[in-house]
């Protein structure tokens, strides 16, 4: 299949590395000039956890092509498209006039309705998933991240479509396992805020990673994210359908924060899923704060750790 990663993300980076490791062809669209800048090869620094739990460390230079433009008459099958939440209105209009024959593959954070969130895209040519993967380019380039075993996939409340299915096979091609969520809607949503939670005390150190090991940080994040489960049932979820997604924020916070701190601190996987958001002046986490707790405000819900960490995602940050 030839698959065209919208952007040289960290996402699109790592799961263009598995795609194309599982015999299909990769290019990656970037805006004008950034070619150049970006060369020919990525350092990667992977801890692929596809085959066994503790994982196999690839360290190697990734030859990639780029293209600057995209022609509406493209021959690509798959564009996968994985961009922080609040970029995706804007993707997503670039994309509508360009899509072609191409299925697209809206791969990421969503907290507005999905259908509206795509903008003009085609409804008939999306795939709804979300990536199970991490990490960050350094100062020195290399993308230092974490692949995790398996990736999730869902639909707004039909079967999947054989565009869907062929996304679904290509995945599995490469040998990550399926995990199909059948109120997708729903699940970014829960997956949402509990990002909102984690982020806004680890904003409040610094950065996602700063929360590694620490029961006193993890315990307010969760507590955090335990705060804006009214949130949720306000918006229309039904918690009942997600009770393994808000487990960790109903569960008592002096049980499950020295237990998770302890896993990040001693377990390589679970220390990697923070520090691979190591970056403090990354925009999206941000983002997500900024977005929670305006919907909160609107929908008259109380969330006072999330309102007490606001000084800390106000600001503007730097990058993305």
């Amino acid at each position: 299949m030839k698959i065209l990663m919208f952007g040289r993300g960290v996402i699109g980076t790592v799961y263009g590395w598995a795609l194309e490791r599982a015999g299909h062809e990769i290019e990656f669209y970037v805006r004008p000039g950034r070619a150049a800048t970006y060369g020919d090869t990525v350092d990667l620094d992977l801890l692929d956890t596809r085959r066994r739990m503790r994982g196999e460390r690839v360290v190697e230079q990734w030859p990639v092509r780029y293209r600057e433009a995209l022609e509406p008459d493209h021959d690509f099958d798959l564009i996968v498209l994985s961009v922080s939440h609040h970029r995706l209105a804007e993707a997503a209009a670039f994309l509508a006039p360009r899509v072609s024959g191409a299925t697209v593959l809206v791969f990421g954070n969503i907290w507005a309705e999905p259908t509206a969130a795509i903008g003009a895209l085609p409804l008939d040519r999306i795939a709804w998933g979300f990536p199970q993967a991490g990490g960050g380019f350094g100062a020195d380039g290399v993308l230092r991240g974490v692949l995790l075993p398996s990736v999730v996939f869902g639909t707004l409340g039909r079967p999947p479509t054989d565009r869907e299915r062929a996304v679904r096979r290509v995945f599995r091609e490469a040998g990550l396992r399926l995990k199909e969520r059948p109120d997708f809607r729903g699940w970014l949503r829960v997956h949402f805020v509990s990002d909102a939670g984690l982020h806004s005390q680890g904003l409040r150190r610094g950065s996602l990673s700063e929360l590694a090991g620490s029961t006193g940080d993890l315990r307010e994040a969760l507590l955090a994210g335990r705060e804006l489960l009214p949130l949720l049932e306000a918006r229309g979820v039904d918690l009942r359908r997600h009770r393994g997604g808000v487990l960790l924020f109903r569960a008592p916070a002096w049980l499950t924060a020295p237990v998770f701190a302890w896993l990040t601190a001693h377990v390589a996987l679970a220390r990697m899923t923070l520090q691979a958001h190591s970056d403090p002046e990354a925009q999206e986490p941000r983002e997500v704060c900024r977005d929670t707790l305006a919907e909160a405000r609107r929908l008259g819900i109380s969330v006072p750790r999330l309102e007490a960490a606001e000084p800390y995602f106000a600001r503007e940050g730097k990058k993305s």
